[in-house]
């Protein structure tokens, strides 16, 4: 049974740094192409940032790119977001998710993701 377990999240202030981990267990992690996802209250999940099976691809939203950075430890079942520069509008619940692909696929739509964890909360204050 596949286990998505997130943390690393908690309250921060505007311009701080977090870094998010997401360990997996009881599916082949290297066969998938991870990624994570925030959702905000009120607004549906979106797309944050995705690295392929193999680590050498990896995309990011707009609203993110040169803050964030996803990486992965195929060796430990575990991706990371490193979060800088973080500003009130990244608050949001974040989870990883996780779905078989081909080698140099990197996943940015939630509905294509078959695992998902629980969330961790991020908030970011003014």
């Amino acid at each position: 049974q596949a286990q998505l377990v997130e943390s690393g999240g908690g309250l921060v202030q505007a311009g701080g740094s977090l870094r998010l981990s997401c360990v997996v267990s009881g599916i082949t992690f290297s066969d998938h192409a991870m990624g994570w996802f925030r959702q905000a209250p009120g607004k549906d999940r979106e797309f944050v940032a995705g690295v392929s099976r193999s680590g050498d691809e990896m995309h990011y939203a707009d609203s993110v790119k040169g803050r964030f950075t996803i990486s992965r430890d195929n060796a430990k079942s575990t991706i990371y977001l490193q979060m800088n520069s973080l500003k009130p509008e990244d608050t949001a619940a974040y989870f990883c998710a996780g779905v078989i692909r081909s080698y140099r696929v990197v996943v940015t739509s939630a509905k294509e993701n078959t695992y998902w964890g629980q969330g961790t909360q991020v908030t970011v204050s003014s």
